[in-house]
């Protein structure tokens, strides 16, 4: 049972959806779950486990979910009596902790030239499950991106439209041509993703945007999108380039701002 609870945590985790694993840590008296019994839960309700079964596993269940929502480690205590919350007959007490499990925040890095590098260089060290794509297999390999996540080769648009993309995804839009970034853009401007950047000069991007409204692409989906990408702090190096692209990411998935942390937190001496 255990095993087969982690293994559904770890399954969760590596599709991107949050789950929170409770284990009662204490008990005292009679309870209807010895110490250490687990369960797992999903924001949608779903279980797998138990932790007793009745009053106490719909309580645990809507505290899990809260802690869920919250993203928050939390410890709760049950007391199974009358004169407790539950009502019921047990007599005992139960502690349980409700421990929160959050998938990596997913990069698509769209394109293996030198700023793909970089980027990917940079989001490792930042411990983002990266995903590297471009249509020439000489560029997307293991050798120019060792321990990448993933690795995908062909055409632009195919392959990234059937990647699936959620509220936990960071898209980065830096292929070889204005082609690629629109095929690109095409299949990712309406998705769910967190953030959606690309490269490239005013000009480009007028040109790209133009040319998907005009195939059906929402005006407001596309106004959402960073382009031209990135924080202004780099010269034109790849590595400075990347290093304002990531952290234009950082400030949207850390809801940041753009202040000097001395003017928001003022020294007096």
């Amino acid at each position: 049972m255990e095993e087969r609870i982690l293994k559904e945590v770890y399954e969760s985790l590596a599709s991107g959806h949050k789950a929170a694993l409770v284990t009662i840590t204490d008990i005292k008296g009679s309870t209807p779950r010895k110490k250490g019994s687990l369960m797992a839960v999903w924001e949608d309700g779903t279980i797998e486990g138990s932790v007793g079964g009745g009053n106490i596993e719909y309580a645990v269940i809507e505290k899990a979910i809260e802690c869920i929502k919250e993203e928050t480690d939390r410890e709760f205590e049950f007391q199974l009596n009358d004169e407790g919350d539950l009502h019921m007959q047990c007599g005992g007490k139960a502690i349980l902790y409700v421990k929160i499990f959050k998938p990596r925040s997913k990069l698509l890095i769209i394109g293996a030239g030198h700023i793909g590098v970089e980027l990917f260089k940079l989001a490792k060290l930042l411990d983002f499950y990266t995903v590297i794509f471009d249509d020439r297999e000489e560029f997307a390999n293991e050798k120019r991106f060792a321990c990448a996540d993933e690795i995908i080769v062909g055409d632009i648009g195919e392959k990234v439209s059937s990647y699936p993309i959620n509220k936990n995804t960071y898209i980065i839009i830096v292929t070889r041509g204005h082609k690629c970034d629109a095929d690109a853009l095409k299949v990712t401007a309406e998705s769910e993703a967190a953030y959606i950047g690309m490269i490239g000069s005013k000009k480009k991007t007028e040109f790209v945007m133009n040319n998907l409204i005009s195939e059906g692409i929402g005006k407001e989906a596309l106004k959402k999108v960073y382009a031209p990408i990135g924080i202004n702090i780099s010269s034109e190096e790849p590595n400075e380039i990347a290093l304002g692209i990531m952290s234009e990411i950082l400030l949207v998935k850390n809801s940041g701002s753009l202040q000097h942390l001395k003017d928001i937190k003022k020294v007096d001496f």
